[in-house]
C-alpha cells in the first residue's frame, strides 16, 4: 500500500484495470456475486489474471484498509510474487475456465 503498488476497492481497481496498469486482481471469496462476475469478466477482457482468495476481513486486515473486496496489484514483480504464492497454495486463477 505504502509503495503505491496496490489499489483497493471497486472504483480504484476498475480504473487501473481499464488503464492497463493492473497486473493482478485479487477478489475476496465473500465478495458480492455481481462484483466477482464484473471483475472476472473485465480481467478476462483486459488479459489480467484474477484470483479469488480469503475473505473481505482477511484481505482488509492484511492490507490495513477496511471493507475492501477487490485489490489490484500494479507492479509486475509484486504481482508475479503474489501469483507464485497463490499457485503454491493450489489456488487456481478464477478466469482459467474462460481461456
Amino acid at each position: 500500500m505504502k509503495a503505491g503498488m496496490l489499489k483497493t476497492g471497486d472504483f480504484a481497481s476498475e480504473r487501473v484495470l481499464r488503464a492497463g496498469e493492473a497486473k493482478l486482481i485479487i477478489l475476496a471469496g465473500n465478495a458480492a456475486g455481481n462484483t466477482k462476475k464484473k471483475f472476472i469478466n473485465k480481467a478476462f477482457y483486459y488479459k489480467t489474471p484474477v484470483y479469488i482468495y480469503g475473505s473481505i476481513e482477511d484481505l482488509s486486515h492484511s492490507t490495513g484498509v477496511v471493507n475492501r473486496a477487490v485489490f489490484a496489484v500494479t507492479d509486475k514483480g509484486f504481482a508475479a510474487n503474489i501469483e507464485k504464492h497463490l499457485r503454491d497454495a493450489n489456488i487456481t486463477e478464477a478466469g482459467e475456465w474462460r481461456k
